[in-house]
Order: C-alpha cells, then sequence, then structure tokens
C-alpha cells in the first residue's frame, strides 16, 4: 500500500493538505487537512453587530461578499427586520455577479489544467482548432488568426523556465486524453477568461463600492443613494478620460451595469459552457468517478418577492441518497459541526455536536511538530470542523442547489438540467460524479446570469416609479435593539450552504459562528468516524503515476475547495 502526499495543493484559496492511501492503482482512503488557522470567529466577538459584516467578509476574497450578506442576514434575523425591495435587488445582484464569476474562473483557472495538457496545447494547428471551436460554439473570437496569437501568448508561460501557472504542470501525462487543438481553444479561452472576469468585477464594484470585499452593505439594507431622472448617458462633450463615475442608481450607472452584463453573459453562454461539454464528451469515466456520499444540501438563494418567507430562485432543502425526485425540507436547528478529529476542543463536551448557536471555537493544536512528512496516525489532522446535518455528512455547492431546485418543480432548471443530461454519456447519472459537479456550474452560471438581467430590469422599473427607498432605517440605532438578540444568517455561496450564527448583548457580539460551503465538503472524519464529502470522493479515484496525481487533484478542484473559507 501507497502512502501519497500533496502538500500543499495549489490552485485552491488558502493552505490545503491531502493525504490518501492507494491500493491497487486507486485511493483507498483520504484526509483533507487545512493546515492554518483563522480566528476571525474570535475576532468578531466584542465588535459593534452593526459592523460585524465588515470583518465577516474578510473570511474570503474570492466568495466575494457572500459572507457579508450571511452576515448582515443574521443581524436582521436577530432584530427581527425586513429590507426594502432594492436592497433585495442589488443583493441579488452582488451575489449573482460572484457566483458567475467564481463558476467561470474555476473551471479555467483551477479545473483546466487537470484535464488539459497546455504544453500539447502548443503543438495544434490553429485551422483545426478554428474549425472545432466553430462547430461547438458561435462564440467571436474563433478564427485560425486568433488562436495562432493564443498559442503564441500560452507558448511564453509553457517553456522551460517560465515562472507562472505552468511552471510544475505534469505536460505529458498519461491521463491527458484530450487532441492538441481542443487542448489550444481550452487554453485560449483561458487567456480570455482572465480579462473577462474584469466585467463582473465591474458590476460588483459599481453595486458594492469596492472589490473584492463591498462596501455598501448595512443591517436593513443597502448604502447606495438613487440619483434617478438626469441624462441617459454621458455628453458627447465630455472627453472620456475626465468623465466620473455615474452614480450607481441612476440611469447611467445601470446603462454600464446592462452593457457589463450582457458582454459577460455571451461568454458564459457560448465558450464557457461549449469547453465544459468538450470536457465532459473527452472524460467519459470521470462521469462516474468522485461520486462522494449522496447526501446533497442547499440553503437556497435569491429572493423572488419581498414575502415573508419569500420564494426562492434556488430552493432551501435536501436530497438524501441521491433521490433528486423527492428533496426534504431543512431547517437551520439541524446543523451541528463535531470536532473530533480537527484541532479544537469542546469545553465540558465529548464525542458530541454542537449546533452552531451554542457553538466553540477553542483551538488546541495537537498534531506533529511542524515540519511534518505525514499525518499518518493522528486522531486530531485539521482546523476544519466537522458540520453535519441531522447527523449525516453533506455535499454542497452548485450541484446540491440544482439537485434541491430541479426536485423542487424548478421548470428553470428543469429544462437546462435536462438538456445537457441528454448530452452527456451518463445521462442524469453523471451528474453524481467529478464532471458532474463542474457542469453544474456550467449550468448554474447561465441561469443566474439570465435572472441577472430580469433583476436589472425590475430595479430599474421599481426606481423609475418613485421607490427610492434601500434602507430600513429602524435598524440604524442599535440604542433601539433589545438588550440581548440571536439570530442566523443563511446564504448560498460558490462553493455552497453558507450559515452565520450570532447573539448580540447590548449591540454588540457576545459569540459569533460561522459554517461554510467549504467547511461542509472539506470536513474531517466526525464523532462517529465518518468522512466528509470531499475525501469519500476521492475513494476509488484512479492514479496512474504516484509522483503525479492529477487524477487526485480533478475531484478536489471539483469541489472548489477554500480552505480559507473553511476555517475562517
Amino acid at each position: 500500500m501507497t502512502r501519497l502526499v500533496i502538500d500543499p495543493v495549489t490552485r485552491v484559496g488558502g493552505q490545503l493538505r491531502v493525504e490518501a492511501e492507494l491500493s491497487g492503482g486507486a485511493v483507498s482512503e483520504a484526509w483533507l487537512s487545512a493546515t492554518s488557522f483563522r480566528g476571525i470567529e474570535s475576532i468578531l466577538r466584542g465588535r459593534p453587530a452593526r459592523d460585524a459584516w465588515l470583518l465577516a467578509q474578510r473570511v474570503c476574497g474570492s466568495c466575494t461578499g457572500v459572507h457579508a450578506l450571511a452576515s448582515v442576514r443574521a443581524v436582521e434575523n436577530a432584530l427581527g427586520l425586513a429590507v426594502p425591495r432594492n436592497a433585495r435587488l442589488v443583493r441579488n445582484l452582488i451575489t449573482a455577479s460572484t457566483l458567475v464569476q467564481e463558476h467561470v474562473v474555476n473551471f479555467y483557472l483551477r479545473e483546466l489544467p487537470d484535464w488539459a495538457d497546455p504544453a500539447a496545447a502548443l503543438t495544434a494547428d490553429p485551422a483545426v482548432a478554428s474549425a472545432l471551436a466553430r462547430s461547438i460554439s458561435d462564440w467571436a473570437n474563433s478564427d485560425s488568426d486568433w488562436f495562432a496569437a493564443a498559442r503564441d501568448r500560452l507558448a511564453a508561460l509553457v517553456k522551460p523556465g517560465a515562472s507562472g501557472p505552468f511552471a510544475n504542470a505534469y505536460t505529458g501525462h498519461p491521463a491527458y486524453r484530450l487532441p492538441p487543438e481542443a487542448s489550444l481553444m481550452l487554453y485560449g479561452h483561458y487567456l480570455e477568461a482572465l480579462d473577462w472576469q474584469r466585467q463582473l468585477v465591474r458590476i460588483r464594484t459599481i453595486l458594492g463600492g469596492k472589490s473584492p470585499h463591498p462596501q455598501t452593505y448595512l443591517v436593513g439594507g443597502m448604502a447606495s443613494a438613487p440619483e434617478w431622472g438626469g441624462p441617459t448617458r454621458p455628453s458627447p462633450d465630455e472627453h472620456p478620460s475626465t468623465r466620473h463615475s455615474p452614480p450607481p442608481l441612476s440611469l447611467i450607472g445601470l446603462a454600464d451595469i446592462d452593457a457589463l452584463l450582457m458582454a459577460a453573459t455571451r461568454f458564459v453562454n457560448s465558450a464557457f459552457a461549449g469547453d465544459v461539454l468538450a470536457v465532459a464528451a473527452h472524460y467519459p469515466e470521470w462521469q462516474k468517478l468522485g461520486r462522494g456520499i449522496g447526501h446533497y444540501l442547499s440553503f437556497g438563494e435569491f429572493a423572488l418577492a419581498d414575502s415573508q418567507p419569500a420564494q426562492l430562485l434556488l430552493a432551501r432543502g435536501r436530497v438524501m441518497d441521491r433521490d433528486f425526485a423527492n428533496p426534504r425540507a431543512i431547517d437551520q436547528e439541524s446543523v451541528a459541526e463535531s470536532v473530533d478529529h480537527a484541532w479544537y476542543e469542546y469545553a465540558d463536551v465529548h464525542d458530541a455536536l454542537l449546533h452552531p448557536a451554542t457553538g466553540q471555537t477553542r483551538p488546541r493544536y495537537a498534531g506533529p511538530a511542524l515540519p511534518y512528512s505525514s499525518l499518518a496516525g493522528m486522531d486530531r489532522y485539521s482546523w476544519t470542523k466537522a458540520p453535519r446535518y441531522a447527523d449525516d455528512p453533506m455535499e454542497v455547492g452548485a450541484l446540491a442547489r440544482l439537485l434541491v431546485a430541479y426536485g423542487a418543480g424548478n421548470s428553470y432548471v428543469r429544462s437546462a438540467v435536462d438538456r445537457v443530461a441528454f448530452e452527456l454519456e451518463g445521462g442524469m447519472d453523471a451528474f453524481f460524479s467529478t464532471v458532474g459537479r463542474t457542469v453544474a456550474r456550467a449550468i448554474e452560471a447561465q441561469l443566474i446570469a439570465a435572472r441577472m438581467g430580469e433583476w436589472l430590469c425590475e430595479l430599474v422599473a421599481n426606481l423609475a416609479q418613485g421607490d427610492l427607498a434601500l434602507v430600513n432605517l429602524d435598524a440604524w440605532d442599535p440604542a433601539r435593539w433589545p438588550g440581548r438578540a440571536s439570530g442566523f444568517g443563511l446564504a448560498e455561496g460558490p462553493r455552497g450552504a453558507i450559515g452565520h450564527w450570532l447573539t448580540i448583548r447590548d449591540g454588540r457580539i457576545a459569540d459569533y459562528q460561522i459554517v461554510d460551503g467549504s467547511t461542509w465538503n472539506g470536513s474531517p472524519r466526525d464523532n462517529r468516524g465518518r468522512p466528509g464529502a470531499c475525501e469519500q470522493a476521492l475513494v476509488g479515484t484512479p492514479v496512474a503515476d504516484p509522483n503525479r496525481p492529477l487524477e487526485v487533484l480533478r475531484t478536489i478542484h471539483s469541489f472548489a475547495v477554500c480552505p480559507a473559507c473553511a476555517v475562517h
């Protein structure tokens, strides 16, 4: 039996170590270890609850703003506050822009080197790559001259001795199967994605003030001030170099967002969607590998109305044993965390799971002296806690959201999933796999980008009718708050279900606990010894070359595990 160690795992957000036992050329057991403690939950104690979101969103610089959203929701829940319609729509747009950007960037920057050999792309015929690209989508940049230029740009990154993302690439690995022209097509779009993402960042910056950490969230709403009426476009006499940024909630500001959104959506619907399916078609066996635990959880996201409880675009619920036809209702009371195999301890509690409302963050490192060569035999091996729902390990993320929404009868999701399932060799069953998680992100990105246009139109119409409210002023004065209050905020980030729980005393935070999507997926074993979602999904993964474990990386990156989010 061979012990495989990858440390650090690159192309993830933070410090991650993976150890695996290999038997018969495949993974028989795996352990994920987040190796860096964060401590944000402890830092938040004693801070004004009204400002909690400013620090809480520092959990992650990739999942932009989703922790700010969960944090303000937690305070609003504790105080029983509703937000105005305009604030709901602006929050939807910020959250959606993050989700779409992250799905595209995760595929090209994190996952693509696991499937396409950059060195092989340099041997491709640009004319053949052009013909292939045009057979897949109608993306504009698809002629042979464009791919020849892309090949030249890629060559500068792949050449021997060059630093950058391909400096230690597993070039020539036997697990690569894409032909050179397909690899060139994908890496050409990889280079485009680097520039493309600025469109989503600009949308978020217009509405949020800055990125990656928006500054316009408020408990009770949003801080943007509408300036309605006036010109719909800049003066033709105003030189672009002297033009000031328009107010975000003005005719010009929202028109800018609309133009950015349309440009971003074209890339998502053409290049991105086609590339993901091209990868899936060349690796049919990976539509069966990486299936994991088969339990899926979604906290739901994107309120469609102001009613309480709000109707959600992506439903709240869970799927057990892959039975997506019958999703089950959920409640936050059934969430709990174990620290039996993590570097924490619970005071006066042993072999138990604690609900986050009564959770504890008491670090107790009990691992080997650093640097260490292996975690073998260590009972505690990660800074990530082990969250469970109704005592079950769960998988979260885009796939979980689509499965729950599909079972809940969402017609948009059903038609999109059915259409793509028809193109996959494994049909619907292919979604329960490493490739299925990636395909799910592509479907979700298309659906959410389309709905962003609808929310933008709704926001414009609402402002035009004279409704300019963005904040519930009852939330603004902490002197009017109750002396003690507790609440929770649930949200969905690109990586999955997020929950924030807090207790407020005299306007300040007494206790704060966070469970992130990567806490669920990157979970270590729990108090009953059961592995987390990613650990279980790695079991059965074939490994052709233990010194270059490309196949292991495929499943890890399909979860988009972010150790920084997981530990917080």
